[in-house]
């Protein structure tokens, strides 16, 4: 039987016990974990899953609302994707939005004066514990100092400046499939047609699930 809610949907933080862990791999930013969880009836479980550090990523638009963005090859897909600038935590407990400035600057050598939160979500929760808080950028101007030296996939990037309405109609195309542009151009439509962007959350909001200091 379907319940139809009387409140909000709202996300609620929950830890079902843990009787046995371990770490059968660990990578250079990442990890991999395998634990025995006890279910409400009592039953145990196995899960693996890929322990992950945290990302943040930029929807930069300009003044004529075209947004940043980056191609880059993925290799676990096999795919050039389109992205907008993203990059991981680089350590426990750092600032997301310093985290997103310094993406900003790395990937597209641009810096925004105006910054705010689109949306926070978990890339992949059935097999990983990324956490993503996604800004939205604006003011944008050109960053100063030298660009970023590049290496790896980064050196093969392009670059482009795309109006934020033909990324939405890729995305609902099926030809743009990045998580992180997904997300962050249908959550900035969505404010865009409700209470607007002034209503979006401020830059420094708290992020539960990767906690910084205020």
């Amino acid at each position: 039987m379907t319940e139809q809610p009387t409140t909000p949907l709202v996300d609620s933080p929950v830890a079902w016990p843990v009787t046995a862990t371990a770490t059968p791999f660990t990578g250079k930013k990442t990890s991999v974990r395998s634990d025995e969880v006890r279910l409400p009836d009592g039953s145990l479980v196995h899960r693996d899953y890929q322990v992950h550090p945290g990302s943040v990523a930029v929807l930069a638009l300009d003044d004529r609302e075209h947004a940043v963005v980056i191609e880059q090859y993925r290799h676990p897909v096999r795919h050039r994707l389109w992205e907008i600038p993203a990059g991981l935590l680089d350590v426990p407990g750092e600032n997301p939005l310093h985290a997103a400035q310094r993406e900003l600057y790395e990937e597209a050598h641009v810096k925004a004066e105006d910054w705010r939160v689109l949306a926070d979500i978990y890339t992949s929760p059935g097999g990983s514990d990324e956490a993503v808080r996604i800004f939205l950028a604006r003011e944008l101007s050109a960053a100063e100092g030298e660009r970023f030296e590049v290496s790896d996939e980064e050196a093969d990037m392009r670059h482009a400046r795309v109006p934020v309405a033909e990324l939405a109609r890729g995305v609902l195309a099926g030809e743009l499939h990045n998580s992180c542009l997904v997300a962050g151009v249908l959550a900035y439509q969505a404010a865009v047609a409700g209470a607007g962007l002034a209503a979006l959350r401020p830059a420094e909001s708290p992020w539960p699930a990767r906690p910084f200091p205020s």
